[in-house]
C-alpha cells in the first residue's frame, strides 16, 4: 500500500482562475451568482436586490442598502477628503471625484457621443450625457419620485428635502448647498480682485463686474446680428440674442418645465428654486439668483449711466429707463 498522498490534480497549465476564485471567494449570492470571501459581505451584498436600506445617517437620516455607502457620504458631513491627487495635491471625498479629476491633467477624452460628437473623459459622463438626447430619467427621488435626466440634479434636488448644506465658510461659518456657491461667497472675506480693467486698471472681484464697468468704456458694437443689424460689445451677448431669431430653448428645467436657450441660464434659473442667492454684490453684500438682477443691481452703486439718449443726450443707468425716457420726445419710438 503506498503511503504517499497523492498530489492535487492541475486543472490545464494551472489552477483554473474561476477555480481560485471560487476557493478564495465560497460565499455566492443565489441571485445573480457574485461569489464573497466572507457571508458578511454576501449578507451586505443582498440588501441591492431587496432594496431594504439599512445603514442610516444620523446627521441628515439619508439612508443607505451598503455600510460602504453610508460611509463615503458622512465625508460629506465631516469635511475630510482622503483622496488627493498626486500632481496637484488637491484632495477629494470620494474616489470616484479623483478618478474624474485625474482626467483633467491627462486631457483625455476617449468617450465619444453617437449623436453629437461631443467627448467626454468618463463613461459615466457620456452615459448621463446621452440622456440629454433620449430624454430619459434614469435618476428617481426615493422620496417624491421625481425623476432627473442626470445624477447630479438628483443630488441637488435631495437636498431641499434634507436641508443638507454641506459646503461651510471657514471664516463665518455660513454654509451652502454648492461648492461654486461658497466659493463666491469666500470673495466676500478675502476681498480679492482678480480681474483688471485694461484702460484704467480698476479691478474687480468677479469677472462679471469687470463685463459691466467695460460698457462705460465701450461704446462700440463691433459683433453684429446678421439678421436684424443690431449691434453688440460683446460676442456673448450676440450669441444669446441670436437665439431670439431661432426660438431654440433646448434646455427645460425640469421642475417647473421652462425653457431656455442656453443651458447657463437653466443653471441660474434652478437657483429660484433652491433659494440660494450665490451673486453677491461685493459693497451692500445683497444676494441675488440671477447674474443680470447682480449686474443691474450694480450700477445704482457705480453710478454709471452707459445708455444715452440720442435726442437730449440725458444718461441713464439702464436700457429700461433710457426706453421710458425715449417715449416723452415721441410715443411711437422705442430703442431696440
Amino acid at each position: 500500500m503506498n503511503n504517499l498522498k497523492e498530489e492535487p490534480q492541475m486543472c490545464g497549465k494551472e489552477y483554473d482562475d474561476n477555480h481560485l476564485k471560487t476557493q478564495k471567494q465560497p460565499h455566492a449570492c443565489d441571485v445573480c451568482s457574485r461569489t464573497f470571501s466572507s457571508k458578511s459581505n454576501l449578507n451586505n451584498h443582498k440588501f441591492l436586490h431587496t432594496g431594504e436600506k439599512l445603514f442610516v445617517c444620523e446627521v441628515c437620516n439619508r439612508a443607505f442598502s451598503q455600510k460602504h455607502q453610508l460611509k463615503q457620504h458622512l465625508l460629506i458631513h465631516t469635511g475630510e477628503k482622503p483622496f488627493v491627487c498626486k500632481l496637484c495635491n488637491k484632495a477629494f471625498t470620494q474616489k470616484h471625484s479623483l478618478k474624474k479629476h485625474s482626467t483633467t491633467h491627462t486631457n483625455e477624452k476617449p468617450y465619444v457621443c453617437e449623436m453629437c460628437h461631443k467627448a467626454f473623459s468618463t463613461r459615466s459622463i457620456l452615459n448621463n450625457h446621452v440622456l440629454t438626447h433620449t430624454g430619459e430619467r434614469s435618476f428617481v427621488c426615493e422620496l417624491c419620485n421625481k425623476a432627473f435626466t442626470e445624477k447630479y440634479r438628483l443630488n441637488l434636488h435631495l437636498r431641499t428635502h434634507t436641508g443638507e448644506k454641506p459646503f461651510v465658510c471657514d471664516v463665518c461659518s455660513t454654509a451652502f448647498t454648492s461648492k461654486s456657491s461658497l466659493n463666491k461667497h469666500l470673495l466676500l472675506h478675502t476681498r480679492g480682485k482678480l480681474f483688471v480693467c485694461e484702460i484704467c486698471n480698476k479691478a474687480f472681484a468677479h469677472q462679471t463686474y469687470l463685463k459691466t464697468h467695460l460698457i462705460t468704456h465701450m461704446k462700440e458694437k463691433p459683433h453684429i446680428c446678421d439678421v436684424c443689424s443690431k449691434g453688440f460689445s460683446f460676442k456673448q451677448d450676440l450669441r444669446r440674442h441670436l437665439l431670439t431669431h431661432t426660438k431654440e430653448k433646448p434646455y427645460v428645467c425640469e421642475i417647473c418645465s421652462i425653457g431656455f436657450a442656453q443651458k447657463s441660464n437653466l443653471n441660474r434659473h434652478l437657483y429660484t428654486h433652491t433659494k440660494e442667492k450665490p451673486y453677491v454684490c461685493e459693497i451692500c453684500n445683497k444676494g441675488y439668483s440671477e447674474e443680470w438682477y447682480l449686474r443691474t443691481h450694480l450700477l445704482t452703486h457705480a453710478k454709471e449711466k452707459p445708455y444715452s439718449c440720442n435726442v437730449c443726450s440725458k444718461s441713464f443707468s439702464l436700457k429700461s429707463y433710457l426706453n421710458q425716457h425715449l417715449r416723452s420726445h415721441t410715443k411711437d419710438k422705442v430703442c431696440v
